[in-house]
């Protein structure tokens, strides 16, 4: 595991906050203005979990095409799903850029019906999971039956209000008949991964709530396990939200947004480039050497 993965999610995981104020941030070396500036076309605010890094770097990849365009961007960073929803259906977050709303997020799509637009699906085969590290010997969910003092009668998940939380608890464990044998952690996507880091050190067995894309897969060499019953749910695709009206407020950053598709592989290198190999403080940068290495990534693409 390279160090620097570790130290740059737990950096954003302390770093961000659940309040919408008080932490936005305009990427003034890419000529960002402020709102009302003679060289904008106005301001839009960007919402994203950096601790979920499918949508970290959809975000910076965002802020970088929207201010190319001629707008200015606004960066909040939370910490949990249900305020990001509330602040998008409420006009304070204009867009939120890796929704998961067919499945993992559809109770927040129910709860704000009418408040937030769907802007378009980017990514087609995304998906949760239940998952070990490839040296644990079990390849099912069916297997954990039985085994919970291995694992310390726990599964390792992230945010209580995440989806990934929701179908874990209330679909997963019950279909299986695990209810009375683990107890499902949650705290935050950080201290999962503080948690997978230690264990895959010490070759310890680990089960987490994982899903696709996620860095974190590769990076501990983590193994879905089988899901028979079809609990975890089908895979699902990944989509940029706006607050109602966006598309007539803005529309040339709705038709840009609109053309964004991505496959497994553009979407992986983004990712690796956004989180691995650049990280915190130099997103710009990965963004920038994404967009050189994938010039003809998606219709709509602004390179330069």
């Amino acid at each position: 595991m390279n160090k620097r993965h570790l130290t740059g999610i737990l950096a954003l995981g302390a770093a961000a906050s659940l309040a919408l104020a008080g932490c936005a941030s305009g990427n003034q070396a890419q000529g960002g203005s402020d709102e009302g500036g003679a060289d904008s076309k106005g301001t839009i605010t960007l919402g994203y979990l950096p601790g979920w890094t499918d949508g970290l770097s959809t975000a910076y990849l965002l802020e970088d095409q929207l201010t190319k365009l001629g707008y200015s961007v606004e960066m909040e960073e939370l910490t949990e799903a249900g305020p990001l929803y509330a602040g998008l259906a409420q006009g304070d977050i204009d867009i939120y850029p890796s929704a998961w709303p067919e499945l993992t997020h559809a109770s927040y799509m129910e709860s704000y019906e009418g408040q937030i637009d769907d802007l378009g699906a980017y990514y087609d085969n995304a998906k949760l999971t239940i998952a070990v590290p490839d040296y644990v010997d079990i390849d099912s969910i069916e297997d954990l039956a039985g085994q919970a003092d291995r694992f310390g009668g726990q599964i390792v998940g992230i945010e209580p209000g995440a989806g990934l939380t929701k179908q874990t608890q209330e679909s997963m464990l019950p279909a299986y008949g695990l209810e009375g044998e683990y107890q499902l952690l949650t705290s935050s996507t950080a201290a999962m991964v503080t948690e997978l880091d230690s264990a895959v050190a010490a070759q310890r067995d680990i089960v987490v709530t994982s899903w696709r894309p996620f860095w974190a897969n590769a990076a501990y060499g983590l193994k879905d396990l089988a899901d028979p019953k079809g609990a975890m749910g089908e895979k699902e695709a990944l989509h940029f939200l706006g607050t109602s009206g966006f598309a007539d407020e803005f529309p040339e950053a709705a038709e840009l947004i609109a053309g964004i598709r991505l496959d497994d592989e553009q979407y992986g290198s983004l990712e690796d480039m956004v989180v691995n190999e650049y990280g915190e403080g130099k997103y710009a940068d990965a963004v920038d050497a994404w967009i050189a290495a994938n010039p003809d990534a998606y219709d709509t693409l602004i390179a330069d």
